[in-house]
Parts: structure tokens; C-alpha cells; sequence
């Protein structure tokens, strides 16, 4: 989800780690070790991309990191290491560390499927939650292109958080000097990049962004149709649309469910089939079966926007909000 408000820029790795420099040396070996892995196999980042076929459904009861009802190729031991080092590296902002219990970042890159010499556009990036992963893990031998709002011609939340993330990338160049900053401006401007110019397109807890409501309270997801038009075009044949997003229990109205940071996780499969996407499979490693989706997600962790220490305790009992991740393939053919 995007950041609530303006933040300080975070002090360099250098400043707050006394061993940072090891530390990036470490991770830039480790995805080293997993490009020449990768190189040395038939899956180079221009070649297309494979997945699986979807199997029957597996949930997890609780939400931990094997579940899945399909996989993409296994990942190889180098880019599983490479993947924990980027997630383990001094870049990592504390705060957001302490999340990875919840979130599960190398689960969830491992289901979509990345490798360290692909072309990723990641959408709607927030705080930077993921930046701080994705930019080491590509930095040597991929690319990493952001698209976020401008901090020029923007106002109010959209301009604080922009200025908040180019003030992140700005204070440090060694992890984020190659990430690449794509306009993106909800409602106008939804543009992600050339024709099959990337190898995956991700975006995290943001498919409610996308949806609207007018003055009649007629909620459409005219922005999300937009976006998924542009994930496609953007993709090579046989690129990946990653996305994780809030979930609300089936069959709940729209209308329901926009106002709570939440979408049915058919509806955004039906949406993105609709786009031409074909399933390549779902997860339940981010799953939260305390969870009642019918509640907003800014009352759960971490927002825990009622503040009350009653309901902070209930909601912080409950932990993390409910979530699907999906995994959808651009047609090769």
C-alpha cells in the first residue's frame, strides 16, 4: 500500500550499518552467482518466459510460504541466494524488515519467478517496501524501472510521496543508482513502457487503487481494465504480471469492498483473462485465515489506524491482512 504520509528520507546504509560495504559486496556476489546460473541455462532474459500450468488449488491454513497451487520453474539454488541476500542486505530499512514475517518477500518473488537478469516494471511502489529488494537483486545484470507519480504536476498525498521516494533512491546510489523512474499518474497517465519491452510487471496491495467510485457511489474498475491493457502491452510474450493484493470474502459486493483496501480475488483473475492474461497460478503464502476481510485493512498492522488500545489490541491479534498472490502469463502465441 502507498506510504500514508511524507517520511524523512532514511539515512545511507553506510551511515546506519558499520559493516555496509561488506555486506553490498555480498549480495552483488551472490547475484553474480545467480546471472551466471541463470546464463549458463536456456532461460536467458530475452528468451520467453515458462510457467507451469495451474494444479488444483492447495490453500494454507496458515499462510506460510509453501502453499502454492502452481510454481514456476524451481529456483535455482544461486538465485534463491541471491534473493536472501537482497533481503537480508544492509539497504533494508528496519521498520520494514520487521515485516517479512508477514509479507514474505522471497516466497513471493520465488512464486512469480524472478531472475536476476530480467526487466522489471514495478507499479505503485509506495514507501519502497519492495524497491529495497528488487533494486539490489537486478542492479548488476537486470533493470529496474519504477512507476510512480512525478513529483512535478502532482499535489497534495501523490506529490509528498513522490518527493519522499526520489529523496529514498537519491540518498543512495550504489543500491538505487540504476532504478529507473517511469511516470505513472492515476487517472490520465497509465503508460508502463515500450511494446514488449519487459520480462515481468509486478505491483503489490495496490488493486484497489485502480478501481473508482463517482459521485453516485457506482464503483467501476476503469483504471484497473486501463492498467492491465498496459501490463500487457509492456510484457514480452511470455512475460509475467505478478500481482499480491488485499482480499475480501467472495461474492462481496464492490462497492463492499473498495472502501476497505480489498478486491474478491476472482474478480481481479476475471479482469486480468479479460485483458488477455492467461492464470498461471495462485498462492496462499501471504494468506491470513484470522482474518474476517470485512474489515479495512488500515485497521490492521501495520497501520492500526483505530487507535483506541482496545482495538489495537484486537487488530494487532489478527496480524496482517488477508491476501492472494497471482501469477498471470502473456500469451506467447
Amino acid at each position: 500500500m502507498r506510504t500514508p504520509a511524507l517520511i524523512a528520507p532514511q539515512p545511507s546504509p553506510a551511515h546506519r550499518y558499520g559493516h555496509a560495504p561488506a555486506r553490498l559486496l555480498l549480495w552483488a556476489g551472490a547475484c553474480a552467482l545467480a546471472f551466471a546460473l541463470c546464463a549458463s541455462s536456456a532461460r536467458g532474459a530475452s528468451a520467453p518466459l515458462r510457467s507451469a500450468a495451474p494444479s488444483s488449488p492447495a490453500p494454507s491454513a496458515s499462510g506460510t510460504a509453501g502453499a502454492q497451487n502452481a510454481s514456476s520453474d524451481p529456483t535455482p539454488a544461486a538465485v534463491q541466494q541471491a534473493l536472501e541476500a537482497a533481503i537480508n542486505g544492509p539497504q533494508r530499512t528496519p521498520a520494514y524488515k520487521k515485516r517479512d514475517k508477514y509479507r514474505h518477500p522471497l516466497a513471493t518473488l520465488e512464486f512469480f519467478g524472478i531472475r536476476p537478469n530480467m526487466r522489471v516494471v514495478e507499479v505503485l511502489p509506495g514507501g519502497g517496501w519492495y524497491t529495497e529488494i528488487l533494486a539490489p537483486f537486478l542492479h548488476a545484470h537486470g533493470q529496474l524501472i519504477e512507476a510512480t507519480s512525478p513529483v512535478a504536476g502532482t499535489s497534495g498525498y501523490a506529490h509528498r510521496s513522490a518527493l519522499y521516494y526520489k529523496h529514498k533512491l537519491a540518498a543512495d546510489p550504489a543500491v538505487y543508482g540504476r532504478v529507473r523512474l517511469e511516470p505513472f499518474e492515476l487517472p490520465n497517465y497509465l503508460h508502463l513502457g515500450a511494446p514488449d519491452s519487459a520480462d515481468m510487471v509486478v505491483t503489490f496491495n495496490n488493486m484497489h487503487d485502480l478501481m473508482f467510485e463517482n459521485v453516485h457511489h457506482e464503483v467501476t474498475p476503469i483504471f484497473l481494465e486501463k492498467f492491465l491493457r498496459s501490463a500487457y502491452h509492456v510484457l514480452k510474450p511470455g512475460g509475467i504480471l505478478g500481482i499480491a493484493g488485499h482480499r475480501c470474502a467472495p461474492a462481496t459486493p464492490l462497492p463492499t469492498c473498495f472502501p476497505m483496501a480489498r478486491l474478491p480475488q476472482a474478480f481481479v483473475i476475471h479482469e486480468a483473462e479479460a485483458a488477455g492474461f492467461k492464470l498461471g497460478g495462485t498462492s496462499e503464502a501471504l494468506a491470513n485465515p484470522k482474518d474476517p476481510r470485512n474489515v479495512p485493512v488500515f485497521f490492521l498492522p501495520p497501520t492500526l489506524a483505530d487507535k483506541t488500545a482496545a482495538a489495537r489490541r484486537h487488530y494487532a491479534a489478527i496480524g496482517y491482512a488477508d491476501a492472494y498472490l497471482l501469477k498471470f502469463i502473456k500469451p506467447a502465441d
